[in-house]
């Protein structure tokens, strides 16, 4: 387009920052949507990185494993040879000792198996326990600062921090008394304190590598073949040779210290056995097409190399359409009305990729959604809302995700907002909503989310909690938001509104309590998300009059 700095090729290739100033002058709106694409760009090969850094610790986790349980398998082969050369000597005693053995191992192996589940049943109850005093201690936080009749809403933010990321060690193996090696543990910040706990630390020292370095092995010649290892299933028949310089610390491995081929091949493994399938469940919405659905458990566990369906399969689980009619409003309503005991945090996006019609848009929704929870006389959910975009330049969103522990303003720096906390006055809830300034930012969806979460801390205990979030576009951080979202399924059922063809549909069906057919509603553009039928949808998801228990995964 001639006399456009952004497209005139007869201009050259100018620098970023004068393209930028001379765009901004002309055409700030198409300019900042340029800037918010190679912020994208930016934002995705940050993404990518973390995965490709992710697959390769546990690629190198795994090779680890691997390596330990070929060289136990060695070992072990090696311990069988020397007790088959003993056994040789004498058969008929060892045989009965061997016996005598089984029966022993057996019986420990049974003692040790009943001492494991009273260990993780133990464990996992202390787990429990410890996250609900965690939860319980900041909700006791939160009224001590409440009681204390300053004004202090009770809300704190306290600082999370991501998993530790290794770096490669300094050296591979210790020579003689050397030792061996350092290896650099770092982590970042995925929210900052207000006025909560204090960060972790970020960084920390390990030692690594402290086996001394590896010995080569040396075999002789081979013996003949054994027995066949079992009666069915398939078993092994080896035949094997001495080691006469064993391998030592990781070496080059003895190699073919033995050769197996299989025999007895014939089956002795057992599927897993499921009962019948339970009675179809209450329909999980009153109109316009909810599901029922039944499942069946397992009866009996798998034997051997059985297999079994898991929970979510369909040999496992399935759905039905009910309720197909249309919902119907009552007289005078402008949407469908819920008095559910709910606690609602209400995640706004916005993004400059809005737009100013679709900003209007999305504060009617809002408006429409709040009116949908405002039934007269007193009602019983309570609405929180916080208003999410983000910084336009790579350095402010780094500031908002920075591995120091500097404090960051999340409402100035991020652009991330709580505009009010949970409250039943949803009159003053509607104004506030309709007093909201566009911040025209980039679109921080995750740190939105982690906001939302630690905002459930201030819920009421006997009220379900729910999590709806619009937004209308991808979000800077998709991994990040991933994440974030899983940690927040965990707390609450978390619904989506993407609108527009430009959302990830994808990665939302993935982002969204399942099943997402009834936490996903997709609105094609602006123009229909201001209407009262998708609210009336998402009120019909989100408040039956038979609630049905609700699975957050």
């Amino acid at each position: 387009m001639p006399g456009n700095p952004c497209n005139d090729p007869a201009q050259g290739a100018p620098s970023a920052s004068k393209r930028a100033a001379k765009c901004t002058l002309s055409k700030p709106q198409q300019c900042f949507k340029l800037q918010e694409r190679f912020l994208l760009i930016q934002s995705g090969i940050e993404d990518e990185r973390d995965e490709l850094l992710e697959q390769i610790d546990m690629m190198m986790h795994f090779c680890e494993e691997t390596r330990k349980t070929l060289l136990g398998e060695i070992e072990a082969d090696e311990d069988a040879l020397s007790n088959a050369q003993t056994k040789l000597a004498a058969a008929t005693e060892k045989e009965a000792t061997a016996g005598e053995t089984a029966r022993q191992t057996a019986n420990e192996n049974e003692e040790l198996n009943k001492d494991l589940v009273k260990q993780m049943k133990t464990c996992s109850t202390n787990y429990v326990n410890f996250e609900s005093e965690i939860c319980a201690l900041k909700k006791i936080r939160g009224e001590l600062y409440k009681m204390r009749g300053d004004g202090h809403s009770g809300f704190f933010q306290d600082c999370e921090v991501s998993k530790w990321d290794p770096e490669a060690c300094t050296k591979e193996c210790s020579k003689d008394k050397e030792g061996g090696g350092e290896q650099k543990l770092t982590r970042n910040v995925l929210t900052h304190p207000n006025g909560g706990a204090k960060c972790l630390p970020l960084a920390a020292m390990r030692s690594c590598n402290n086996q001394p370095c590896p010995v080569d092995c040396s075999l002789s010649t081979w013996s003949g073949w054994s027995k066949c290892s079992a009666q069915c299933g398939g078993g092994v028949t080896q035949r094997l040779r001495e080691v006469k310089v064993a391998m030592k610390n990781g070496g080059k491995p003895c190699g073919e210290t033995s050769e197996t081929k299989a025999c007895n091949n014939q089956a002795c493994e057992k599927d897993c056995e499921l009962t019948a399938w339970t009675k179809w469940s209450s329909c999980s919405k009153d109109c316009d097409g909810g599901t029922a659905k039944r499942q069946k458990f397992v009866k009996t566990v798998a034997e051997g190399a059985g297999k079994c369906p898991d929970s979510w399969s369909l040999k496992r689980l399935e759905y039905k359409a009910c309720n197909k009619q249309r919902c119907v409003r009552a007289v005078g309503a402008k949407t469908l009305t819920c008095d559910k005991k709910l606690d609602v945090v209400l995640l706004i996006d916005g993004s400059g990729s809005l737009g100013r019609k679709g900003w209007a848009a999305e504060i009617k929704a809002a408006q429409l959604l709040v009116d949908a929870f405002a039934l007269s006389g007193n009602p019983q959910a309570e609405m929180s809302v916080i208003l999410y975009s983000g910084p336009r330049t790579w350095g402010g969103v780094r500031r908002c995700f920075s591995r120091n522990t500097k404090a960051v303003d999340r409402a100035k720096v991020c652009k991330v907002k709580t505009v009010t906390h949970f409250t039943s006055d949803l009159a003053k809830v509607k104004k506030l909503i309709a007093g909201l300034k566009w911040p025209k930012g980039t679109t921080l969806t995750s740190l939105a989310l982690m906001a939302a979460k630690e905002e459930l801390a201030l819920g009421r205990k006997d009220a379900q909690s729910m999590a709806i979030a619009i937004t209308d576009g991808r979000p800077l951080f998709r991994r990040a938001t991933g994440i974030v979202s899983r940690k927040l399924r965990k707390a609450a059922r978390l619904l989506w509104i993407p609108v527009t063809r430009f959302a990830p549909r994808k990665a939302i069906k993935s982002w969204a309590t399942r099943r997402w057919q009834e936490n996903v509603e997709f609105v094609r553009n602006f123009k229909k998300l201001d209407r009262p039928e998708v609210i009336d949808h998402i009120i019909a998801d989100i408040c039956p009059k038979e609630t049905p228990k609700v699975q957050f995964r």
